[in-house]
């Protein structure tokens, strides 16, 4: 992940994932309708049915094992569980180290991917509707659950706060919002006066960058994460054509919107804007809280998923936050204005030709400013807890046992479709190397659907080797079977079995 910068345009960098983000029903039938013989059609759909069943035989006992294992560190009725079991405290160590085990494998089958400090950097380098300084009360958090499980297994650009919490993300999508914004639209207009002031006036240039330092040291105390130095932004000219979004190679260009960002004009300050976000279409929380009671260990694991959040507005997700207050910008704005309000205003009333008026006027500056600053921070406030609202009954999907189940379906759903794209693509063209079946698949799924994805062509092809339904010749090349002969190396699946008997039964 990369940000762009072409003049005011920030464009974003996304790599391709392995995700399919076609429905399964869609690709089966579009796939069906491809083949000319009836008869071989309905091979192919029989066989879709027969790899679905039996890949779903695979995973059964593994998600029994992950959804047991939960059962016991579910926040609401675990304890309850543990207490049954009469386990010891390192019985129960070793148990929740097993769960999040299986649960980081069923995350990566699914193509979810820990967000690394660059990604979070990227993310937050912007802002969206969200303004207001986030931070996690860590003091709230577990640190050694996941600090075990990242020692025993060790992952590359882990964030800082990976000990406390781990944010998994999946997917890209785009979110617009249209609105006067005008609070939004009067910070921007001082900022830019106020730079224009700087570039003009040089004495002042030496001040201002004397208080940004000083500035610069009291943000640095309320940032939301303390991170680790990770690789630098990299800032380069983009295309140019003027596509919010683009493809080139293999990745994916998405244009970020911001108020910032818009060429001043008096029609743009009067009217509607409209301002844009990539988001993360998927995003899952783990994370345990610190026990209250000191003599009874806290064993809950929450697991919480979520979709579509703005990139910039990804601290909404963050668990245990504090309570926003002013940011430390914003206390500083105070104290120096009302400093500097005060000595203008002893100034002027000290004068011995002292004007009533002028003096009003100063103070009325000052008061003003003051206020604007007080409002802005109330309606952030209000911003804030609307997102929050509306975090809760619009971009939480599930939690917990939900979202495990969520997940296991997922990964099934997947990897069926990856095994029935390379069997269609090797039954219909032919030989392939694995390059050149890598190659095949994402150009069927480009042609036929309009998606791009990077496929997964090593687990397709241990999958159909596993089915018995290709083989590899002397030369590299992979080949199938024919339909007939993969459905009866299949054989008949216990689903069917199963359909066929309430069939007779009905009958």
């Amino acid at each position: 992940m990369e940000i762009h910068a072409k003049e005011k345009k920030e464009v974003i960098r996304l790599e391709r994932e392995s995700v399919i983000p076609v429905l399964k029903p869609k690709l089966i039938m579009t796939l069906a309708n491809l083949i000319e013989q009836s008869s071989d059609r309905a091979e192919f759909l029989k066989l879709c049915k027969r790899v679905e069943y039996t890949i779903r035989a695979w995973y059964l006992l593994q998600f029994e094992d992950l959804m047991q294992l939960y059962a016991l560190f579910d926040p609401v009725y675990g304890c309850q569980k543990l207490e049954q079991q009469n386990l010891s405290s390192d019985e129960i160590d070793v148990l929740e180290q097993n769960f999040l085990t299986y649960m980081f494998k069923v995350m990566e089958k699914s193509n979810f991917k820990i967000a690394t400090n660059e990604e979070i950097e990227i993310a937050q380098s912007g802002q969206y509707l969200l303004n207001l300084p986030i931070s996690v009360d860590e003091s709230k958090l577990d640190n050694k659950l996941l600090k075990k499980y990242f020692t025993d297994h060790p992952h590359e650009n882990l964030p800082e706060f990976a000990d406390k919490y781990v944010i998994f993300r999946r997917g890209i999508g785009i979110d617009r919002t249209t609105d006067y914004f005008f609070l939004e639209k009067v910070d921007m207009l001082i900022s830019r006066i106020w730079g224009w002031i700087m570039r003009v006036t040089r004495q002042i240039r030496r001040i201002v960058d004397y208080l940004e330092k000083v500035i610069n040291r009291a943000c640095r105390l309320g940032k939301t994460y303390q991170r680790k130095s990770s690789a630098p932004i990299k800032k380069k000219d983009t295309k140019k054509d003027d596509d919010i979004i683009e493809d080139e190679e293999d990745d994916l260009y998405v244009e970020r919107i911001r108020i910032e960002n818009l060429d001043f004009s008096l029609h743009n300050l009067a009217s509607k804007i409209t301002i844009q976000e990539p988001t993360f279409d998927r995003i899952i929380v783990v994370y345990r809280r610190a026990g209250n009671n000191k003599s009874k260990k806290e064993r809950g694991i929450f697991v919480k998923h979520l979709k579509q959040i703005p990139m910039a507005d990804m601290e909404i997700v963050l668990p245990e936050k504090k309570n926003p207050s002013l940011t430390p910008m914003d206390w500083v704005k105070f104290l120096v204005t009302a400093v500097l309000g005060l000595a203008a205003a002893t100034g002027s009333i000290e004068t011995p030709q002292a004007d009533f008026w002028v003096i009003v006027a100063v103070i009325s500056t000052i008061v003003g400013y003051l206020a604007k600053i007080y409002f802005t921070f109330q309606a952030n406030m209000d911003t804030y807890q609307n997102l929050i609202t509306q975090f809760m009954y619009d971009k939480q999907l599930d939690s917990g046992k939900g979202t495990l189940l969520h997940l296991c379906d997922d990964v099934i759903q997947q990897e069926v479709k990856e095994v029935i794209i390379c069997f269609f693509i090797l039954m219909e063209q032919g030989k392939a190397t694995l390059k050149e079946l890598d190659k095949k698949c994402e150009e069927l799924i480009k042609e036929e659907f309009g998606e791009r994805c990077n496929f997964d062509v090593d687990d397709a092809v241990q999958k159909l080797e596993k089915l018995g339904i290709i083989a590899k010749d002397t030369i590299g090349r992979y080949y199938c079977v024919g339909l007939k002969r993969a459905n009866e190396i299949i054989g008949t699946t216990t689903e069917e079995m199963v359909l066929k008997a309430r069939q007779e039964a009905g009958a």
